[in-house]
């Protein structure tokens, strides 16, 4: 990971920052970028916690639990910043699940900052408050709430990749609102689609899993254009961002500097794992299959989602699009990995663990 120097940094260094979520996917790897610029970091943690992420790291732990101030501000005092990244990721589960979490948690969050004196406070957003919906407009900052996807049928029975979407709204309304009355300096970084070492969740190292086991045909097609963003260079927005000790409220999107087709991201994680990608299956073939799926697995109530459904199934086909200006304007970042190097790294990484 780049170190990164300025003038006030050794100041900053003195600064205790406490880390949300930083056992998993976003997290370690912010935790990884503030440890090695040499910031004190603490993480808070669940007692069932997995450490295996940020295994070897000098970080202070703390356990506390999103739905209890109490604990939350008994673990945050003493710190100076918080970045809040805890969050439910996924595309499946019970709604009042991700409402308590991605909504209630981060209102709690900054309710325990208050108590513990600390105003600066960074939190993960999600391009997705502006909507994933098929659309050839370049999304920003200032584009309007669309997080709730108006799948086919939504109104028999909803999908459930809504739920996140529409509680991470929620959630950044929320801040906002809390921010703008308590006086808190909040910056929130809504990143496009994440991949990098340690992803298991968001769609790419299962990808890669279909494509090992050997299936021809999966949805997709060539000319739809999809936003990501390398989680080592999501980690150095962060940081950017803590560098930057804006005042204020602010919002940004990061992604790479330019989107590419899906098809040739897909492309490219199988040539770099020394794989054939599947062909792409027109969506007509597949929508009404992944339909009746989700169907029959919400009406059995399945704790687990089925392989296709009306959110992955469109993902693959809609064109998704977002400007990154004003993080490169205001915070001065830019994507420092290429398309190329981020996808060799967290392929590489796969291979080394034994995962693909």
């Amino acid at each position: 990971m780049q170190r990164f120097f300025s003038k006030g940094m050794k100041t900053m260094n003195n600064n205790r920052v406490m880390i949300t979520g930083a056992t998993g996917f976003i997290g370690s790897h912010i935790t990884r970028c503030f440890c090695e610029n040499q910031v004190k970091v603490g993480c808070l943690i669940r007692k069932e916690s997995s450490l295996v992420n940020i295994e070897g790291l000098d970080v202070e732990l703390k356990t506390g639990d999103l739905r209890n101030i109490e604990e939350l501000t008994r673990a945050f005092r003493g710190y100076d910043w918080v970045i809040h990244n805890a969050a439910k990721v996924a595309d499946w589960g019970n709604y009042e699940e991700f409402y308590q979490t991605n909504v209630v948690g981060t209102v709690n969050v900054l309710i325990a900052c208050l108590q513990a004196g600390i105003k600066n406070v960074l939190l993960t957003g999600s391009n997705s408050v502006y909507g994933e919906e098929n659309s050839f407009s370049v999304k920003d900052e200032e584009s309007p709430y669309q997080s709730h996807y108006p799948y086919f049928g939504d109104f028999l029975f909803p999908c459930k990749l809504n739920y996140y979407r529409d509680t991470k709204a929620l959630a950044k309304e929320a801040a906002l609102l809390f921010a703008a009355k308590h006086g808190l300096n909040l910056t929130i970084l809504e990143p496009v689609w994440v991949y990098g070492e340690r992803e298991f969740n968001t769609g790419f190292y299962e990808y890669l899993k279909t494509a090992k086991s050997g299936i021809p045909f999966v949805p997709g097609r060539k000319e739809n254009k999809f936003h990501v963003i390398y989680a080592g260079d999501l980690a150095r927005a962060f940081f950017l961002a803590y560098l930057k000790q804006l005042p204020g409220i602010h919002t940004f999107l990061i992604g790479n500097e330019r989107p590419e087709s899906m098809d040739a991201i897909y492309r490219l994680f199988c040539s770099e794992a020394g794989l054939k990608k599947p062909g792409n299956l027109p969506k007509p073939l597949i929508y009404p299959l992944a339909f009746m799926m989700e169907l029959f697995f919400t009406l059995a109530r399945a704790k687990k989602p089925p392989l296709l459904t009306r959110g992955r199934v469109n993902m693959f086909y809609d064109n998704i699009e977002f400007s990154v200006e004003k993080a490169r304007e205001i915070l001065g970042f830019r994507n420092s990995f290429t398309l190329e190097e981020g996808v060799r790294r967290t392929v590489f990484w796969y291979k080394e663990k034994g995962l693909i």
